[in-house]
């Protein structure tokens, strides 16, 4: 009876041990692993304030790109692309956030199976993503990969809503 009991314990320790791993799981693992080397950029954030959200849309609306073949993030306002705090955004595009369309599928099938509301990293993160596919999904000129890429705006862009829906 004791072995049964230590088995349902062990069992049961299991079980909790991996579902709290998987709600500690990262959804953008690249954000902890910044090519660069500066610790201040280790899990890169661009929103600290709401002079930065502002600046965001700002920058979105200016007409920010992620080029499709090296991912460099390109503005075209000089003024707001010479900004210091832009850095923090071009180390997200060019090494957080997912490129291809494997790891977007990757990202939105992890995305399907939250059941809690994003961290504002993931969310600002996951906005961004749904920036670059979209872009991407303009310059697709193969009916197969045009087919693909929509799947994977509207699968981020669902997303984003049931994180902004209230429960």
């Amino acid at each position: 009876m004791k072995q049964w009991w230590a088995l349902l314990t062990v069992v049961h320790l299991s079980v909790h041990l991996a579902a709290s791993q998987h709600h500690r799981k990262a959804l953008f693992p690249s954000a902890f692993r910044i090519k660069r080397g500066t610790y201040s950029l280790v899990n890169p954030t661009f929103q600290r304030s709401l002079e930065d959200v502002d600046l965001l849309f700002e920058i979105l609306l200016a007409g920010m790109q992620i080029d499709g073949e090296d991912h460099t993030m390109l503005i075209p306002d000089g003024e707001l692309a010479s900004l210091r705090s832009v850095e923090r955004l071009d180390v997200i595009c060019e090494d957080v956030l997912p490129k291809t369309l494997s790891d977007i599928r990757r990202l939105t099938a992890e995305l399907g199976r939250r059941r809690r509301p994003l961290a504002w990293q993931d969310f600002e993160r996951t906005v961004l993503t749904l920036v670059h596919a979209a872009q991407t999904l303009a310059r697709v000129s193969s009916l197969q990969q045009r087919e693909a890429w929509t799947d994977a705006v509207t699968q981020l862009f669902r997303a984003i809503q049931k994180d902004l829906t209230p429960p």
